[in-house]
């Protein structure tokens, strides 16, 4: 099994290698801890408690993962930080593990980028394809959605849910729930729109694009109440999978509610 690791590197009885792993000075590495193929640890990377990291990872200096979470509720439970495949993960980022209150664990998908100083915290579930730009912070049981966009210094709320394809601005204080392909900024978010250029990159269609912005300008307009509104866009767009995931979203029954656009 072909690995290359630092003879200064600290890896504790117990933990687990997988083949074509790079590990790099000062690393320390605790004894619960799963490392797949061909994972590169650059330098002074910390990993603790029962944590379990992709194939293809890159973890730059400093990142911190796996350590007990930041809440005053936990006495000390095994759970997990469960890190899919091909992250990047930069310098000084700190990912911790789940609660009893929790599900346990915290969950990273495959394919995503976690900027300088980003923060996520236990219990959350992160989708694929996630982007959380420089000193983006999550709070405990946070749902983000696959291909989501967290910018700088932005922050959410715990057991807040970012849908899929949302955009989230920079220094947004975010403490209701996203619709997916949603937009949103300000200091304390509001809803500003679609994330229209992310679907455009993305390959989403004009049709697609068009037929999202007119079930977004119905289901935020001023008539009647959200349910009725969500109504009329299922009967409008029926058999649209784009709309009714966000009609599905929106009736989940969570802490918080959607975020809304301003009131005119």
């Amino acid at each position: 099994m072909t690995q290359n690791i630092h003879p200064t590197a600290i890896i504790e009885n117990g933990a687990k290698l997988g083949n074509g792993v790079n590990i790099g000075p000062y690393c320390v590495i605790g004894p619960d801890v799963s490392i797949g193929d061909n994972v590169t640890l650059k330098s002074h990377v910390h990993i603790d408690g029962v944590t379990k990291i992709g194939e293809g990872t890159i973890v730059y200096p400093f990142a911190s993962l796996g350590t007990a979470p930041q809440d005053l509720k936990y006495a000390g439970e095994k759970s997990e930080l469960i890190i899919g495949k091909n992250n990047t993960i930069r310098e000084h980022v700190t990912m911790n593990t789940g609660t009893e209150q929790g599900a346990m664990r915290t969950v990273v998908g495959d394919n995503c980028l976690f900027m300088m100083a980003t923060h996520v915290a236990h219990d959350c579930v992160i989708g694929n394809h996630v982007i959380m730009a420089n000193n983006a912070t999550l709070g405990g049981h946070v749902q983000v959605g696959d291909y989501a966009v967290l910018g700088g210094l932005s922050a959410v709320h715990q057991f807040v849910r970012i849908g899929s394809h949302a955009i989230i601005g920079g220094m947004s204080g975010v403490e209701n729930d996203v619709i997916p392909y949603g937009r949103v900024k300000g200091e304390r978010a509001f809803l500003a729109g679609l994330n229209l250029i992310g679907l455009e990159r993305r390959g989403f269609t004009k049709d697609d694009i068009k037929t999202l912005q007119r079930a977004y300008n119905q289901m935020f307009s001023n008539d009647g109440t959200m349910e009725e509104r969500l109504e009329s866009v299922s009967n409008t767009f029926d058999g649209n999978d784009l709309v009714l995931s966000i009609i599905g979203f929106a009736r989940e029954k969570t802490r918080f509610p959607l975020c809304q656009p301003p009131k005119k």
